[in-house]
């Protein structure tokens, strides 16, 4: 695929339910519908989007923001509080504060759960949605996370010797507690199992963030589990769900959601792992402009 020059964005801030969001915009393409990108990872910004998400801002305007209390994102009052749900909620609020009737979503991983939470409750200001290697509609996959990882790197062709003795010494169970640290330092050395690719894999490693508020989320969900089962079956919206092949998250959890979601299809990225737009950028983004024609 041929590559073009990124559009500009502009950035603002938006007060959203009472907090100031760091929010970027490409330019408005009339005729066309918004694509709001969320991105994954609960601990980190935009930044993991953009200029990845930049072939798509050249047929539509694209719009990208920091969650509440990541990144440029104001912190919401009562951090130890804070939960996913509020994240979605933020989503609605936020499309009405830029003054957009409707717009599309495209959500990766954690931020494809924000995504299906604030389109059940949004579904008349969301038009189509897109599931990037999304997580899934129950926490029944998140234990199987860890074992998976220190598989895929104690491999001695991946040549991650250094991640996975890091790995192997952090407990999961102590994610259940909102140590900003150590999800920092859990997400890093978990990081290279997520490719299929390991020299893809060393160009995209990422900071050690101190981040209270998506720490909380993050240990919440993982103390507490979930089930969005209900949730899940209310999405209306023509569905994109898309999966890298060698993703640690199985192709089962992409498949469950597929049959819940009434209106959704599955395409599987293959030779790629959690981030296909980053392996597979060629395939990844064709998937994407069709869905969203």
């Amino acid at each position: 695929m041929k590559r073009r020059k990124s559009p500009p964005l502009t950035s603002s801030s938006v007060r959203v339910r009472g907090l100031d969001f760091f929010v970027r915009r490409s330019p408005e393409v009339a005729g066309t519908t918004p694509l709001l990108c969320i991105n994954g990872g609960m601990i980190y910004d935009h930044s993991s989007l953009w200029p990845t998400m930049s072939p798509l801002a050249h047929e539509r305007q694209v719009i990208l923001y920091d969650q509440r209390g990541r990144g440029r994102s104001q912190a919401p009052p009562g951090i130890r509080a804070a939960r996913i749900e509020h994240d979605a909620g933020d989503v609605a609020a936020l499309r009405e504060a830029l003054n957009i009737e409707q717009w599309d979503i495209l959500g990766h991983s954690w931020g494809a759960g924000i995504t299906m939470l604030a389109a059940a409750g949004d579904a008349n200001g969301v038009r189509r949605l897109v599931l990037v290697d999304p997580v899934g509609p129950t926490s029944e996959w998140l234990p199987h996370l860890h074992p998976a990882a220190l598989e895929r790197l104690a491999d001695p062709e991946r040549g991650q010797a250094d991640e996975h003795r890091e790995l192997a010494s952090l407990n999961p169970l102590d994610l259940h507690e909102p140590d900003p640290l150590l999800h920092s330092r859990y997400s890093r050395a978990f990081s290279p199992a997520w490719f299929a690719n390991p020299s893809v894999a060393g160009r995209f490693t990422p900071k050690l963030v101190d981040c209270p508020t998506g720490t909380t989320v993050a240990a919440r969900l993982r103390r507490e589990g979930y089930d969005w089962t209900s949730t899940v079956r209310a999405l209306r919206g023509p569905t994109l769900v898309i999966h890298g092949e060698q993703d640690l998250i199985p192709l089962a959890v992409a498949e469950s959601l597929v049959a819940l979601i009434p209106n959704a299809r599955l395409e599987v990225v293959f030779d790629a792992g959690h981030m296909p737009f980053w392996e597979q950028p060629d395939h990844f983004f064709p998937l994407v402009e069709r869905q969203l024609a």
